[in-house]
């Protein structure tokens, strides 16, 4: 593991983070990542003004994801290097580029290269957390932590209903045009209230990225804590990427019902300030563990509500494995970034990058599972998998 460097920068510890402030950088954090999920319920009118064959039409979604991903690993841990009030701000700016490219694309080529450029910029969300942490005492770091990521959940969980109820009444675009304007109110805000930081490490680009290896493959917490929120983001994502279609298939759910659907879900991000709290209090070990058994019980428990026809059921069950998925993150996060003070930004690369690969593979099992054995296919596989990483858990 590299040595670690447990001293807080001075710019930072001079400044208190006030409830308004942590509020105003949840918001930050749910806008911008909405941005790489606008396009998932709209793939089809953009597609069809593109002219995109239906093999083309995947990369609409894929290519923002795989921008998301490259920023993970190559642009987060600059958060260790250059002043992280520049530099998120000049991820907000990016994003905002990335958008204008979006809403003025004549055609596919140029639609996937912004969209490309709007997922790497979008990472500017995992930039602020680690940051916003350096901001808060260590006894409250966790509470601080939750509430933030309560707002980046939120923001996930809003956009598809937001891009889908914007798309039926006023055509795809709009809703870029909307994240526009509420992105640049963003670059506002997080001007006026971000002070400076400059972090200490004094290295290279590529040593930086050496480095976020080196904590990868060295640091024992940070790879459990990886597996952890690996496994659980992965369900997350095979749950919303089949329920959309078994939605349609088992309840006769329109795009407007799907978009209910995902809105009610969103109930799920109230887990995350109380997981902070729990964290804080150093029940993180017991936090961890009920997360893992609770999706793997309200897997099972959706799969009795397509079986009895119950929507509310479905919405009980969704709103869990949310707030448990939520509740391993913010967990995870706060054990992480005590590692070393310095290396945060290295850190969460690291974390984030595997995380959100894994969610892509939960993906991919999602529609597989779905196609070839129904929701009781899928449901089983995100029990069996929570249950798996319980076990591993049980190892520690």
């Amino acid at each position: 593991m590299p040595a670690p460097s447990q001293t807080a920068d001075t710019e930072v510890q001079k400044a208190a983070i006030t409830p308004l402030q942590i509020g105003l950088c949840a918001t930050a954090c749910g806008v911008t990542v909405a941005n790489i999920y606008y396009a998932q319920p709209l793939i089809e009118p953009i597609s069809a003004e593109f002219g995109l064959s239906a093999n083309l039409a995947g990369l609409i979604v894929t290519i923002t994801q795989l921008g998301y991903g490259a920023g993970l690993f190559f642009l987060v841990c600059l958060g260790d290097l250059l002043e992280n009030r520049r530099l998120i701000l000049s991820m907000t700016a990016l994003t905002i580029l990335g958008l204008i490219g979006i809403v003025l694309s004549p055609d596919g080529g140029v639609f996937l290269l912004f969209s490309f450029l709007l997922g790497m910029a979008s990472v500017g969300t995992q930039m602020l957390v680690p940051f916003v942490s350096f901001l808060a005492p260590p006894e409250t770091r966790g509470r601080v932590i939750g509430n933030i990521m309560g707002g980046l959940l939120t923001g996930i969980m809003l956009s598809r209903p937001a891009a889908s109820f914007l798309g039926a009444h006023f055509g795809w675009r709009a809703i870029f045009v909307v994240s526009i304007l509420v992105m640049a109110a963003t670059f506002a805000v997080l001007w006026r209230i971000l002070p400076e930081r400059r972090p200490e490490a004094r290295m290279g680009y590529p040593a930086l990225l050496g480095s976020t290896l080196d904590w990868l493959r060295t640091a024992r917490p940070l790879q459990r804590r990886a597996v952890y929120q690996g496994v659980m983001f992965a369900v997350f994502n095979l749950f919303w990427t089949a329920a959309p279609l078994m939605l349609y298939a088992r309840f006769g759910l329109g795009q407007d019902g799907i978009a209910l659907f995902a809105l009610a879900g969103a109930g799920g991000a109230i887990a995350a300030p109380i997981a902070g709290r729990i964290a804080d209090r150093g029940a993180g070990s017991m936090a961890t563990g009920i997360a893992m058994l609770g999706a793997a019980a309200a897997f099972v428990l959706s799969g009795f509500g397509t079986v009895w026809g119950s929507l509310a059921v479905l919405v009980l069950a969704v709103v869990v494995i949310d707030a448990m998925v939520q509740t391993n993150q913010i967990v995870s996060q706060r054990i992480i970034y005590a590692l070393d003070d310095a290396a945060r930004g290295r850190i969460n690369s690291a974390f984030m990058t595997v995380v959100f690969l894994s969610g892509a593979i939960g993906s991919i099992l999602g529609s597989l599972s779905y196609v070839d054995g129904g929701w009781w296919m899928t449901a089983g596989l995100g029990a069996v998998l929570c249950v798996a990483v319980w076990l591993f858990f049980r190892t520690e």
